[in-house]
Formats: structure tokens, sequence, C-alpha cells
């Protein structure tokens, strides 16, 4: 049963639906649409036979799905991967006139450093909001869009148009052979050709972005407001570009109402489907299931050292909040409890619901018991000696002989009352005849009491050690 609607709730329904609306606004017009109403379709008859029991029809329609999503992904990937980069570009937030200029920029850019590759002349005008009907005279009208191969033929060596400017104005190629009027600047630099004071000069009466490939250098400038910009690289003229030609913030909220209130029947139908489905999607919504969690500990202070935790593992409910979430049975959880405010003796530490990480879409509601008590005590090091564990007697004509440990020393740690009883470490069982004089014989340690560690992983040398001669 459905409890009361969230805040996040809501927020989950309009993200889904206006994703789910760009989406269809960027496949509408494509082959791809009706596959994806086809696929839509399926989804839908599939939900419908889990609804119903039809297990085996489900389990084919679920297997059916991945080799279509499979199947889509290689035969519509050019479609994909265009409406991957107008999510990525966040289009959907801009009026389509920046739209149009933005998916320009990059063709413009790559056509003209590839036409400056090639020592090809170029004068592109962008107009922005003021006019230049009175600065640019001779121009001969085009009205067309841009692409490379017009570029490169407004601007081919030897064509009629290639020694005057191209007009740009609202994503379109306005004119063409345009003159500009020249710079008189005396600050001009002295290389500056034809090209670069015509665009100097128009940069100097209007708000115009004037872009010059230089023929004789093969470099690009871009101008603007009477200042020279190189370029080093296509993606710097895009950036410059951007940065340059944006849509003027007043109209963002005429932008935004209209993107708001315009095509409102699709907006309509995928708000309800999406509502719909998320009914469908939450109907486990309520259920609770009683779980045991381990405990485990961190940031344990640096001078003590645990004893043990009671109780070691909390029973927790957890409501499950959709059926899309995975059975709690079957989840994995720890509840991790800070130790950081654990002192010598017993502390009580609350059980907080946090200390249990759960997934999306499973929450908490109770922990039994909601505290647990640690016992600690302070961690104590002490070097200890090496005591060899024979069985049996030694060889005879070494009986005289000692038998000793390298190193005969090493050091423990663990709980101060436990170390402070123990006045040697013993090595495993050694069968005394076996030993041979000038031989050495590797020998594990054997283990004390449970948390007291032994401060030394590899093991020691067993050695015979004549007795002293006499004098």
């Amino acid at each position: 049963m459905i409890t009361a609607i969230r805040i996040q709730d809501i927020a989950d329904i309009l993200i889904m639906t206006f994703l789910l609306y760009q989406i269809y606004t960027w496949f509408r017009l494509t082959r791809a649409f009706q596959v994806l109403l086809g696929l839509g379709v399926v989804t839908l008859i599939y939900f419908a036979t889990r609804f119903l029991g039809l297990y085996m029809t489900s389990w084919v329609l679920q297997e059916l799905g991945t080799v279509l999503i499979i199947l889509i992904i290689v035969v519509f990937q050019a479609e994909i991967r265009q409406a991957l980069y107008r999510f990525s570009r966040l289009r959907h937030l801009i009026d389509n006139r920046q739209d149009t200029r933005h998916s320009q920029f990059q063709d413009i850019s790559e056509t003209l450093f590839e036409m400056a590759s090639q020592r090809t002349g170029a004068l592109v005008v962008f107009q922005r909001n003021e006019s230049l009907d009175e600065l640019m005279s001779n121009g001969v009208l085009l009205d067309c869009e841009i692409s490379p191969q017009m570029l490169e033929s407004i601007f081919y060596n030897g064509a009629p148009f290639h020694d005057g400017a191209a007009l740009i104005r609202d994503g379109r190629v306005v004119q063409a052979s345009c003159h500009l009027p020249l710079s008189v600047s005396p600050d001009a630099p002295r290389y500056f050709g034809t090209r670069h004071r015509a665009a100097l000069g128009l940069s100097e009466r209007s708000d115009a972005v004037v872009v010059v490939v230089s023929e004789e250098r093969g470099e690009i400038s871009l101008i603007h407001a009477g200042e020279v910009r190189i370029m080093s690289s296509p993606a710097a003229l895009i950036a410059a570009l951007e940065e340059l030609l944006q849509t003027p913030k007043e109209t963002g909220g005429t932008a935004v109402k209209q993107s708001l209130f315009s095509n409102l029947l699709p907006k309509a139908a995928i708000l309800l489907g999406v509502s719909v489905f998320w009914v469908l999607v939450t109907t486990r919504q309520g259920q609770i299931t009683t779980v045991t969690v381990p405990v485990r500990l961190h940031g344990v202070p640096e001078g003590l050292i645990l004893l043990h935790t009671v109780p070691d593992e909390v029973t927790v409910q957890l409501k499950s909040l959709s059926s899309l979430t995975p059975a709690p049975s079957k989840l994995e959880l720890t509840a991790e409890i800070d130790a950081s405010g654990v002192k010598e003796g017993q502390t009580t530490v609350r059980v907080r619901n946090a200390d249990v990480k759960l997934p999306s879409g499973i929450t908490m509601t109770t922990v039994t018991p909601s505290s647990i008590r640690i016992s600690a005590e302070r961690k104590l090091r002490k070097s200890v000696p090496v005591k060899v564990v024979l069985h049996g007697a030694l060889p005879s004509g070494l009986a005289s002989w000692r038998v000793i440990s390298e190193p005969a020393v090493v050091d423990i740690e663990g709980p101060a009352s436990q170390v402070a009883h123990i006045d040697h470490v013993e090595t495993d069982y050694m069968d005394a005849g076996q030993l041979t004089a000038g031989m050495g014989y590797k020998s594990n340690l054997r283990p004390t009491q449970k948390q007291v560690l032994l401060l030394r992983d590899a093991p020691v040398t067993i050695l015979l050690k004549a007795p002293d001669k006499r004098r």
C-alpha cells in the first residue's frame, strides 16, 4: 500500500518526465522513433504478463528485451550519439537560435583551421546586436545555411567572392564579398594586411566578432572591440565564439516560459505515463522485513584494545519503498559503529540508523537493541624470552650442550591484564634426539592467549651451543 507522497517522489516523477520528453523531442523526427514506440509497447506487455503471473511469456520478453537493446544501439548509433551530444550541451535550456549557432561552431572552426593549413585567406563576420548595414558594402546576397563546403567555396582562391568578407547572422551566411571599413589606428601592427585592417576597422565601429585567416602566416585571429586574439586550436576558437555570441540573458525568462507551456499534449501524456509507472513500481512500498546485521567497530583509540562486544549483532526492521529494490533478506548489510569514543572498561554506544548503509529505496524503521556495550582495556607491549620445548633427550655426547633460540627474545602485545602474566613464549615441540651440532632448525612460536599477539611472523632458529670451557 502506498503511503503519503514525499517531496523526493515528486522530484523523481518530474525528473523522469523531463528526461523522457527530451528523448521524445530528439527522436520524434527520426526513424528510431517508431522503434522506440515498439520497444515501449513490448515493455508494457512485459509488465502486464509479470503482474498476471505469466512466467514463461515474461521470461521470453525479458530475454528478447536484452537482445533488442543491443540491436538498437548498433543500428541507431548515429541517432544515439547525436542525442547524447545534445544532452551534454544542455541544449534544452537555451533557445533554438543559440542551438543553431553552437552546432555550427564546430564546423566553422575546423573548416577555418583547415583553410589556414592550406594558406587560404578568409574573413568571416559574426553580427551581434548592432546592425552592420551601414558599415558593410558591395555584398552579394546569399542567405544560405553554413557548411564547410560553402565556406570553402566562398574563399577559394580565384573565386569571385574570396577577396571580401562573409557575413553570418542568425546562424546563416547572409552575404559574401562584403567590403569593410579599414582601420586607421596607428597602433595596428605593421604586418597587418588588408583583411586584418578591415576586421579591426569593423570591430572599432561595432560589436561584431570577426575571424581572420591569414594567407601569408597560416594563423587565425579573432578580433572584437579592437582587440586581436590569436587562436591556437579549433577548441579555442569554439570557446571564444561561444563566449561572445551567447543569446542575451534578458530573453531567458521568455524562453523558459515558452519551453514550459509549448507542446502540452505530449508533455501531459508523458507525465501521466511516468506517474502510472511510478505507482506500479512502488506497489511494494510499506513491506517490512526483519534481518540480523553483524556489528563491526572502527576508529578504536590507539592506546586501547577491544575485548568483546555485547551483542555482536543487531536486529533491524527494513521497509521497502519499491518493487525495483532488492529484497532486504538478500542484502549483505553490516552495522558500522564508530568506536572512537570508547574508553578503558565498559562503554555503551548507541546504534544509529545511519550506521547501517542501505541502498536507495529501502529505509530502516527500528533497530534492536538500540545500544551495545563495548569492553576495552589498555594495550601493553613487552619483550619476553623464547623457551625451546624439547621432546626426549639430546644425543649421546651432546647432553651438556645448551639449546638456544635466535632471536632469544620476541615482542608481544595485547590487553595489559593478559600480557602482564606472560613471562615467556614457547616454540613448537622438537625431537631432541634429532638435533645435531652446527645445524640450525626452524621452529614456529606457539600462540599465547587469544587476544595477545606475537609481533613476529617469521619462525625462530633453534641451535645447539657448546658449554663454556673452564680454565
